[in-house]
């Protein structure tokens, strides 16, 4: 069974068993959340109901986690103004699994080997695997490769580096590199392995390229 839900200002067609990851929602992680349904069908097309806006049936969701996605850089420039302004925005978001549709909680056999998740973007890796550095403010895709080369992999591990051994991976990493800061790094990636996104949010709003 398939339902097309409304989201925030969004509309998601999900399946019981899927993974998406939406605007972030206030809720706590473990809650189950419900969404106004505005279309329900079987898989095949058969069956659908459409709400008129919406139906009486809803959705259910568990939330999973939140995080932060990719940092993106805006550049802004005025010709022949001087003016220029680079800023980075990192888009919040709830990684949800749609557990129930109009009350049935049985996922298709289709989907039932496989999960299907849309723009994946775990916050956390899998365990034994390699952490994404880039969550941390301060840190982008260069520098958390030069940081994986030098044994920094995980949020562990970077939390417990010394600010003079970053200093030197930055130093050896070329000029480009060396002009960063990475003072709060170990302090950022400590909240991170310990689960604590809030406050790590909380402490990247107040910082400005990590510093």
């Amino acid at each position: 069974m398939i339902a097309v839900v409304k989201i925030g200002g969004h509309q998601e067609i999900v399946s019981v068993g899927e993974k998406i990851e939406v605007d972030k929602l206030h809720a706590e992680v473990g809650e189950i959340v419900t969404f106004e349904t505005l279309l329900i069908s079987e898989a095949d097309g058969k069956g659908f109901k459409i709400g008129a806006p919406v139906l009486t049936e809803t959705v259910e969701a568990k939330i999973l986690e939140h995080g932060r996605g990719t940092k993106i850089k805006v550049f802004k420039m005025k010709p022949r103004k001087r003016y220029r302004r680079t800023q980075g925005h990192r888009q919040d978001y709830t990684l949800i699994e749609i557990t129930k549709i109009a009350g049935k909680a049985t996922a298709p056999k289709k989907a039932a080997a496989k999960t299907t998740v849309k723009k994946a973007a775990p916050a956390k890796a899998k365990s034994g695997g390699a952490d994404d550095l880039t969550k941390i403010e301060g840190v982008g895709p260069k520098i958390a490769e030069h940081l994986n080369n030098a044994g920094f992999t995980t949020f562990a591990e970077l939390g417990g580096a010394k600010i003079a051994e970053l200093r030197k991976v930055l130093k050896e990493a070329g000029p480009k590199f060396a002009m960063h800061e990475p003072k709060t790094w170990a302090k950022q990636s400590k909240m991170a392995a310990a689960g604590k996104w809030d406050e790590l949010k909380k402490l990247q709003d107040e910082l400005d390229g990590g510093k």
